[in-house]
């Protein structure tokens, strides 16, 4: 989900890999800078100029965004994980485009009637 303003230079491939695996954590660059020990503008240089980066950094980066090295540095593919299909994909898909506060109501609501039909089917 693409938040901000668009960059006025095309990213690096280490820039469009790190944002598209941060992406897929479902995490804002705000976010990523807080488990990495950084900040917003430091992973928003990553993302759009950065051709290297410190073995600690990659590291640090991949291990926030549960993934491995090499998936940073682009020698591995990323791992396709399991996700909604059909119609679940497709109302997540639409939820994904939303703005972040409306997705987080939206899931909040989800995960309520899961644990209420959860309950009912225990009890």
């Amino acid at each position: 989900m693409p938040t901000g303003r668009p960059a006025k230079i095309k990213r690096s491939a280490l820039g469009e890999r790190i944002a598209a695996l941060r992406e897929r954590a479902g995490l804002s660059q705000e976010q990523l800078a807080q488990k990495v020990g950084s900040n917003q503008k430091t992973v928003a240089y990553w993302e759009r100029r950065a051709l290297t980066l410190k073995p600690a950094q990659i590291e640090a980066i991949a291990v926030a965004l549960g993934c491995s090295p090499q998936e940073v540095l682009g020698l591995t593919a990323p791992k396709q994980r399991g996700g909604p299909v059909g119609k679940a994909k497709a109302l997540f898909d639409r939820v994904s485009a939303l703005p972040r506060d409306r997705q987080q109501r939206i899931l909040g609501a989800v995960e309520d009637m899961l644990i209420a039909h959860e309950v009912r089917k225990a009890g």
